[in-house]
């Protein structure tokens, strides 16, 4: 049997259970629930190794770029976090948006500027 073929095979059975298997919507949720911790935890691990890894070149940077890029990351931090209830109205969206955009371009300042001291 075809790899593919397989996988299509798996992904429509699950799919069945979640939608006839009594309770399978609320397993659905849980096992959605355990990925998303899954994947908030290993963000936060190869965080914690980046920064154990260049932590003298981050402070290198200098009080200012650092503090930009502490906040530039906290903000992202924050739009993701707050992302459902930003989104559900115009001002919200663009209060998201802005707060990415912004993180954006702070991170980018902050590349800019070890780009031009060669480290």
């Amino acid at each position: 049997m075809n790899k593919t073929l397989r996988n299509v095979l798996i992904v429509i059975a699950v799919a069945a259970a979640v939608a006839f298997v009594p309770g399978g919507g609320d397993t659905a949720a849980v096992v959605r629930a355990f990925l998303s911790i899954a994947i908030s935890v290993t963000f936060v691990l190869l965080g914690m190794r980046f920064y154990r890894e260049n932590r003298v070149t981050i402070f290198s940077l200098g009080d200012t770029h650092r503090g930009l890029l502490y906040g530039a990351l906290g903000a992202i931090v924050v739009a993701l976090a707050g992302r459902d209830q930003l989104t559900n109205s115009g001002i919200g969206s663009i209060v998201f948006v802005a707060l990415l955009v912004g993180a954006v371009g702070a991170l980018y300042a902050v590349w800019q500027h070890y780009r031009s001291y060669g480290y």
